[in-house]
């Protein structure tokens, strides 16, 4: 269900996508839900060896360590309030634009602004982009 958050009626899309900006997995949270329950449920599938992520993955509890134990890096800066700020790779966290661009192009306004009601709705809009997208 499309909860309802200061704004108004919202959802959170949590995505993985390769690095061609194609998307793999897919979850829907409440607006008003905070961006580490969908690393919690995305993360442990994750197939690749480095995670590109804004600062709301950086967690080291949550993120940061369970990843370095599976052997795979990580690209987030530091969030501001963080007593020792860990150093990344700026110019590789450019390349974060692919996972926007997939929520923004023309042909997934609806997507982007969120025209479906419902989260069943909203989730098959979701999956008919994404396969649409693979199929190009």
């Amino acid at each position: 269900m499309i909860r309802r958050s200061k704004g108004g009626l919202s959802t959170k899309i949590h995505a993985l996508v390769d690095a061609l900006g194609n998307p793999l997995r897919f979850l829907l949270t409440p607006g008003q839900a905070h961006d580490l329950i969908g690393a919690d449920a995305l993360l442990p599938q994750m197939a690749a060896e480095v995670l590109i992520g804004d600062t709301a993955y950086d967690a080291d509890e949550g993120v940061l360590k369970p990843l370095a134990s599976a052997g795979k890096s990580t690209v987030i800066p530091p969030r501001q309030n963080r007593t020792t700020p860990c150093q990344f790779d700026q110019a590789l966290y450019q390349t974060r634009h692919q996972i926007e661009n997939f929520f923004l192009t023309q042909t997934n306004r609806g997507i982007a602004t969120r025209y479906d009601k419902t989260a069943r709705n909203f989730l098959a809009a979701l999956h008919l982009a994404a396969a649409t997208i693979c199929r190009n």
